[in-house]
């Protein structure tokens, strides 16, 4: 199985591989980190937490240096994954709260949201989620298998999946027990009582790579879409206020003899274990026979965070960002993304093309001969991908939009980024990124003109949603 474009395009860039304009369809699978920061890997600066894998992944494939989340948090970053829509469009743009009013509370998609999965399933994809869902429980339309999935083993629930050694994990629409004991707190939030476990045996990191490798195995004769939403290397939040201690792994590896606190140890810990997995399962491809047919790619789903309660200055996880998660400076949005094709991509190349997890609709879509929905805000990078840079469809601008912490809206375009704290009424800052990475010169004054086009943008871009109000504020 391989997947080339059409001659008349392949002449024009000189890929020798090129053979017809009817081959079939590539495997997809899309990796994603929790919370991994723009400078947690080697190959994007980090120093002292070793990753080999994917720094040989980005080695022998693509590195994006300007790749974006659909967010600064979890749930509305996946939502704009999963749509294609950003944050002015989404129907989920906030993490779950405690809801008391009700008003953060919309965390499922609707059925008349059209996913990633369902455009795949068009073209004859068998689609696969292992991991964290967090955009709909089991009896809402958000649920994955309502959403074009044909297979899902992970959690539904947000605050389910900070702990690693939960009762339970979802397996397609059956609760599967595990042998692990949790002791709760005494309160709940996104509609689940998190806790921590004190008695621990099955890590459920471990049963994402494992699954993730026989969900491959029993599908090597493809198509297949593999969504592999790892929750490493999220905190336990609840075992970090119950314990001290939120980054649970089952040891420290290489980093137990390291004079450091435990948090460190299990932070960088689960880091590399997950950078062994993904290892593990590019050498499956590899034995498969199919990774030439495979299209991989890897991200987070937003900035790093110090939830465990481990010390940020040790490992500096958003490298040359100013921020972490929840900001929308860089730091909080701007996150790895390694490409990966044997035979397809050129090893060893970098890109500064600026793209978003909402452009992943687009990509896979042209790469398995699909439609795109009406409506969403994605544009294929595909031509990227095949190093056609002259082909490649721009952004006129990226747009996030926040709702904690007094709210806020980003606006990227070009090389210019313009921040308003809080939305609709605030100041706008504005960075010049190429001159600027760290976002520590406010140019706003000087630049008036700009500063007007960046907050047209941002109203153009935000669409009013009776669920998401800035509090105390008319939008």
């Amino acid at each position: 199985m391989r997947y080339v474009f059409q001659l008349a395009v392949s002449v024009c860039f000189g890929l020798l591989f090129v053979q017809s304009a009817s081959a079939d369809k590539p495997n997809i699978i899309y990796v994603m980190a929790d919370d991994l920061g723009y400078g947690d890997l080697g190959c994007y600066g980090q120093e002292v937490i070793q990753t080999p894998r994917l720094d040989q992944m980005a080695a022998e494939g693509l590195k994006f240096t300007d790749f974006y989340a659909g967010n600064t948090v979890c749930a509305p970053s996946r939502c704009v994954l999963i749509t294609g829509k950003h944050m002015g469009h989404a129907h989920v743009r906030g993490n779950a709260s405690g809801g008391k009013d009700g008003s953060m509370l919309v965390q499922s998609l609707r059925g008349e949201d059209v996913t990633v999965a369902e455009v795949l399933k068009t073209a004859g994809y068998t689609n696969g989620l292992i991991g964290k869902w967090g955009l709909g429980e089991f009896d809402s339309p958000g649920f994955p298998m309502n959403q074009g999935f044909d297979r899902m083993y992970g959690y539904l629930n947000q605050v389910h999946a900070h702990n690693y050694y939960p009762e339970f994990i979802w397996d397609d629409r059956t609760k599967k027990p595990l042998r692990n004991v949790v002791k709760r707190n005494d309160s709940s939030y996104g509609g689940f009582t998190g806790g921590y476990a004190t008695k621990r045996v099955d890590y459920t990191h471990d049963l994402f790579a494992a699954e993730s490798l026989k969900f491959v195995r029993e599908n090597k004769d493809g198509p297949f879409f593999l969504y592999l939403s790892l929750t490493a290397p999220h905190a336990n939040n609840e075992a970090s206020k119950m314990t001290g201690n939120g980054a649970e792994v089952p040891d420290f590896g290489i980093y137990a003899d390291r004079d450091w606190p435990d948090q460190d140890k299990g932070q960088a810990a689960m880091i590399t274990r997950m950078d062994s997995d993904v290892g593990r399962l590019l050498d499956l491809l590899g034995e498969l026979g199919i990774a030439k047919d495979t299209f991989v790619f890897f991200t987070s789903d937003n900035g790093p965070h110090n939830e465990s309660n481990h010390n940020l200055d040790r490992f500096n996880p958003s490298g040359p960002l100013r921020g972490t998660k929840r900001a929308l400076y860089e730091g909080g949005i701007r996150v790895p993304g390694i490409a990966w094709w044997p035979g397809t991509i050129k090893p060893g190349s970098t890109t500064d093309h600026i793209a978003y997890f909402g452009d992943w609709m687009a990509t896979v879509a042209e790469l398995a001969g699909a439609d795109v929905p009406d409506g969403i805000d994605s544009v294929s990078f595909a031509p990227t991908l095949l190093g056609n840079k002259d082909n490649q469809s721009q952004h006129e601008y990226l747009y996030w939009e926040f709702y904690e912490q007094g709210s806020r809206q980003a606006v990227r375009f070009g090389d210019w980024k313009a921040i308003r704290q809080p939305m609709i009424t605030g100041k706008v800052e504005l960075y010049h990124l190429a001159d600027d990475i760290g976002e520590r010169n406010n140019l706003a004054g000087a630049h008036p003109d700009l500063v007007k086009k960046a907050a047209a943008m941002m109203d153009e871009a935000h669409t009013p949603h009776p669920s998401w109000q800035v509090r105390g504020k008319s939008n």
